[in-house]
């Protein structure tokens, strides 16, 4: 696997750092008092405190409205279910909540959104009934 990096800006850079590392498990790397470094599931992600956020524009997907920019992991089924249910359990508000697409069909999978607490970046938490069809047509 070759990790990716991947930079976001937030507007409340304490509460971002909290809800990467307390509810998805994220590890600290390197920080300074405007930017923080994650272990975002093996790869590089960086927040950086932002003065100025704008909302980000959406675009209709299965009747929903989904964030057009965001990022996120392709976990397998049982822990992406897991992750939801503790978020849930936890509070934590779904931008879009989780549901499946493809359903029966190929390239069945689970998905759900989630914004990190301290602006406007979206994470998309995905799953594949079977992996092998993550690029399937």
């Amino acid at each position: 696997m070759q990790p990716f990096h991947l930079a976001f800006p937030t507007a409340d850079l304490a509460a971002t750092r909290a809800f990467l590392t307390d509810m998805l498990g994220a590890g600290l790397g390197r920080e300074s008092e405007r930017w923080v470094d994650f272990d975002f599931f093996g790869h590089q992600i960086t927040s950086h405190l932002v003065d100025d956020m704008d909302d980000a524009a959406k675009n209709p997907v299965d009747g929903k409205q989904i964030p057009a920019f965001h990022f996120g992991i392709v976990m397998q089924w049982d822990d992406w279910q897991a992750l939801a249910d503790k978020l849930d359990e936890k509070g934590v508000p779904f931008e879009v909540g989780p549901y499946i697409r493809f359903q029966g069909e190929v390239g069945e999978q689970g998905t759900f959104f989630v914004r990190e607490p301290g602006g406007n970046t979206a994470l998309e938490f995905k799953t594949f009934r079977n992996f092998d069809q993550l690029f399937a047509k």
